[in-house]
């Protein structure tokens, strides 16, 4: 078998179909295979597992993934990769290829039909421009899943493991851990890919919670006062949530809150009526939640 993770084997590949690189679909293919091997060692997938992998590009890590796993579904947008995939992964009777945009993807019915609906791994070279939105589709979709283990620009895979008080605290770093423990395996520099990205990258795991870490009575308000404490994120949490916080709650009423009722609860929870959302804690976010 003519594995794929040489600069050599790419271009070959690349020759061959005459593929051109697509800046839209953020392509940056892996052409290191140490680091190969530590994404699906830390990912820790076994003959038991169904993997899903988001986009594959010519099959580089596919390869890996189909001599660990029981079975491999991989999602490419591109259309152009598909006669190639086809090629390079001839070889392997259990890997299922898909045309598809992941975020239009029925992830739950892949698991019930691929895995009984036991939770399955997802293991991905994420394209920068998209990351956090494919990261919270599938922990807010709620597909079983045990574990997320992908490749991030490395500000972004920072940016998920920081507590309170730092400036790469934010949104993504509350949400990532509300579902999962965020864990950096391995940094990659750019010179590991073809074409070269501008920035580093790093491969971070995401280990999904039995049971988030907090108890939040109403998740969506919750994350709506996240979202309104950081798109402000230089004003007060008290006029951030004022001006900022739109949230439809279950019986379709829009609910706001006044100043004076953020005050109150954040008085209650003894801290200041000046402080900002990127001091709390993700506990003290959903203490907050709850009592408004």
């Amino acid at each position: 078998m003519a594995y794929l993770a040489t600069p050599t084997a790419t271009t070959e590949v690349i020759k061959k179909y005459g593929f051109n690189f697509q800046k839209k679909f953020g392509q940056n293919f892996l052409i290191d295979a140490n680091i190969l091997e530590k994404i699906v060692d830390s990912a820790e997938v076994t003959k038991d597992d169904c993997v899903i992998e988001i986009g594959p590009g010519i099959g580089t890590m596919t390869q890996y993934l189909a001599e660990h796993a029981r079975e491999v579904v991989a999602v490419e947008i591109d259309k152009n990769l598909i006669p190639i995939l086809k090629e390079t992964l001839s070889e392997y009777d259990n890997v299922t290829i898909i045309n598809e945009d992941i975020l239009k993807v029925d992830i739950n019915k892949l698991a019930e039909e691929k895995n009984g609906g036991r939770p399955i791994k997802v293991v991905a070279n994420l394209p920068y421009y998209i990351t956090t939105p494919i990261i919270m589709g599938l922990f807010e979709s709620h597909v079983p899943l045990s574990s997320i283990t992908i490749m991030v620009q490395k500000e972004v895979a920072d940016r998920m493991q920081v507590g309170p008080g730092t400036k790469d605290y934010g949104a993504l770093s509350l949400a990532v851990q509300y579902y999962a423990k965020p864990e950096i395996v391995v940094n990659v520099p750019p010179a590991c890919f073809m074409p070269r990205p501008n920035v580093g990258s790093a491969v971070i795991r995401l280990t999904r919670f039995e049971e988030p870490p907090v108890k939040a009575q109403d998740e969506k308000k919750l994350f709506a006062i996240i979202r309104a404490a950081f798109n402000q994120r230089r004003k007060t949490l008290a006029n951030a949530l004022t001006n900022g916080l739109s949230y439809v709650d279950k019986e379709g009423k829009s609910i706001h809150v006044s100043r004076q009722e953020v005050c109150d609860v954040l008085d209650q929870m003894g801290l200041s009526a000046t402080i900002r959302g990127e001091a709390l804690t993700l506990e003290q976010f959903a203490h907050l939640s709850n009592m408004l």
